[in-house]
């Protein structure tokens, strides 16, 4: 009853924004990401029917306060799946940093929905996991079928699930991560979301969008899907700074990047930004522009690393487990 699973963290790229049922995590309207790889977050679980009580670690340190419960969410509703009450052990591991706004949640939770699953012996497709991940995070969804990915809004597990979108910019994609270290309270900016008076244009728009960004993405249509996913980027921060608690994510370091990414195209490159809720920024590019970008974002003195396409969430071999 022990399984290892591992996933990527998604870049939002047609981003979800509040939370209809803040239990279930079932998102307002529908949203795409693509995955980023190697990036990644590697999760061993053991069920243990002898053990009194749960154990979950996160790099090294006991999990406790609001991300336990988070997990332990997940965590009841694959003993409710399987069928039985043992407690848990859990140890996960992130490969880059975390809550500075490149999709930690996503993997994380992602990766512990498949080695539950896994380790309670359950047959579940990629989809149906899905719904498993969303319980800790809307946005794990979209890492268990990795790729592009769509979450499709819903009041149900049946029709609120992530399906794997077939693109051939899988290929070409290149991120250039801008990392801008600064914490953020993403569960936070959601629940407030629906408070801000640019909600409810955000969500009128948002069905176009959607269409618009699927289409791209099947004719592999580089610069239209880009230059939406930029444009949401604008879009979702308007909603998130004029919510009542005013959430301001973006650094100067942050607007330093999307200066240069201007400039960049300007210039004839094809380059585009996008940020999440965090500081950090995505600078999305073709291969062979990488160093042309990667360059001019570390003049600015801003670290960088390049990721490609992640695939979806896996498992790993018994000599990978991280315990």
């Amino acid at each position: 009853m022990k399984a290892t699973a591992r996933a990527h963290p998604i870049q939002g790229l047609v981003k979800y924004h509040g939370m209809r049922d803040p239990e279930l995590r079932l998102p307002y309207h529908d949203s795409i990401s693509v995955c980023t790889a190697p990036t990644n977050t590697t999760t061993t679980v053991e069920w243990q029917p002898d053990a009194s009580e749960d154990l979950l670690k996160i790099d090294g340190e006991v999990v406790d306060g609001r991300a336990a419960e988070r997990i332990e969410l997940v965590v009841d509703y694959v003993r409710e799946l399987a069928g039985f009450d043992h407690a848990v052990r859990f140890e996960s591991e992130n490969s880059f940093p975390s809550n500075i706004g490149f999709g930690s949640s996503s993997s994380g939770f992602a990766a512990a929905a498949l080695a539950l699953v896994e380790a309670a012996g359950l047959e579940m497709t990629h989809p149906a996991i899905s719904t498993v991940a969303r319980r800790g995070s809307s946005s794990a969804a979209r890492a268990v079928t990795g790729g592009f990915s769509h979450l499709y809004a819903g009041m149900n597990d049946e029709d609120c699930r992530s399906y794997r979108l077939e693109s051939d910019l899988e290929d070409e994609l290149r991120i250039v991560a801008a990392h801008v270290p600064a914490y953020k309270e993403t569960e936070e900016a959601h629940k407030e979301a629906a408070e801000s008076h640019m909600f409810s244009a955000r969500m009128a728009h948002i069905p176009t969008q959607i269409a618009d960004m699927r289409d791209a993405l099947r004719r592999a249509d580089f610069i239209d899907a880009f230059k939406l996913a930029e444009h949401d980027s604008l879009s979702l921060t308007a909603a998130t700074m004029t919510g009542p608690s005013g959430w301001v994510y973006w650094q100067p370091e942050t607007i330093a990047v999307f200066n240069a990414v201007r400039e960049l195209r300007e210039e004839g490159v094809e380059v585009y930004f996008s940020t999440d809720t965090g500081a950090s920024v995505y600078v999305n590019t073709r291969e062979e522009h990488v160093e042309t970008v990667r360059s001019r974002i570390d003049a600015i003195g801003i670290e960088t690393d390049v990721w490609e396409v992640g695939g979806p969430a896996h498992t790993l071999d018994a000599s990978e487990a991280l315990f």
